[in-house]
């Protein structure tokens, strides 16, 4: 006599595998957001913390465009350079790893790291009042917003996105999970322009759209009063070839088919008048997406 086995996995089961799921993935989180709190804490015995934070952001931020934007480059190689003068040996090897850390809770889905990690060690309160949408809502917000995007993209070929006030990117992220979650690659079909006024949402944006490899300029500016003081461009703007794409689309031409494999390797815009053309012409266009 065979015995037999019941190959139907009972719907409890199921819940409770995607309960066990859940709470490792939060596991996963907290354990990347302990570690890069500590190491930061380690670096603040001789800096406030904050300043440690900022410091990293920028270095971070630093690193990824010096690694592909030419135009900038000894400018924010002589930064770099003078924020780790101002720290000792064992610190500065702090900072390779925090990346490290941050890249490796990246791998895990898109989420908004810093932004988490800003408010967990509640600098918030003391670093200019600044606090950040939990990524949960803003991935509502983006679901909301981007249910209809597939037809856009299939007859434009990308949609373009714009943040006035994007904080640590989370918005942004937000929107290319979204996208991602309908089966989309954001990654050729998305481009993003956000600003901020303050210098570390702005390292903080870069950092973490450059690893996510968003095709996004990053402004540092005020959205209310059209001042701008730098702009930073993600690897993935400038090897995928945006600005191209983006005049194209200025002109209301086709964007150029995206062809499988190494794309098309664009020089970055060296004009800055024409940077600040390009940004404010994404604002305009009939396909842009606002997110508050």
């Amino acid at each position: 006599m065979t015995a037999t086995h019941n190959t139907n996995t009972p719907k409890g089961s199921e819940s409770s595998n995607a309960m066990g799921w859940k709470k490792k993935a939060l596991q996963i989180v907290h354990s990347h957001e302990r570690t890069m709190g500590k190491l930061l804490q380690d670096n603040a015995r001789r800096h406030r913390l904050h300043k440690v934070f900022s410091d990293f952001c920028e270095l971070a931020a630093l690193a990824v465009s010096n690694s592909v934007d030419l135009v900038h480059r000894e400018a924010r190689e002589a930064r770099y350079m003078q924020i780790v003068g101002e720290y000792e040996r064992d610190e500065v090897q702090r900072f390779p790893q925090l990346l490290a850390v941050l890249v490796d809770w990246l791998e895990c889905g898109l989420d908004d790291c810093l932004g988490r990690l800003f408010m967990s060690l509640e600098l918030g309160d003391s670093f200019k009042g600044q606090f950040f949408t939990p990524f949960e809502l803003s991935r509502l917000m983006a679901g909301l917003t981007f249910g209809g995007a597939r037809e856009a993209i299939e007859r434009q070929g990308f949609v373009t996105v714009s943040e006035p006030a994007c904080g640590a990117g989370g918005m942004v992220l937000a929107a290319a999970d979204a996208l991602q979650s309908q089966g989309i690659n954001y990654q050729q079909a998305m481009h993003a322009t956000a600003v901020d006024v303050d210098a570390t949402a702005v390292h903080m944006a870069y950092v973490q759209l450059s690893l996510a490899h968003v095709p996004a300029i990053i402004v540092h500016g005020n959205s209310l009063s059209m001042k701008e003081w730098g702009h930073w461009f993600t690897p993935a703007h400038i090897l995928g070839g945006w600005d191209h794409r983006l005049r194209a689309h200025r002109r209301h031409d086709a964007p150029p088919a995206l062809v499988p494999g190494m794309p098309e390797v664009v020089p970055p815009v060296q004009d800055l008048a024409e940077v600040r053309a390009v940004a404010l012409a994404q604002r305009a266009e009939r396909l842009q997406l606002d997110l508050f």
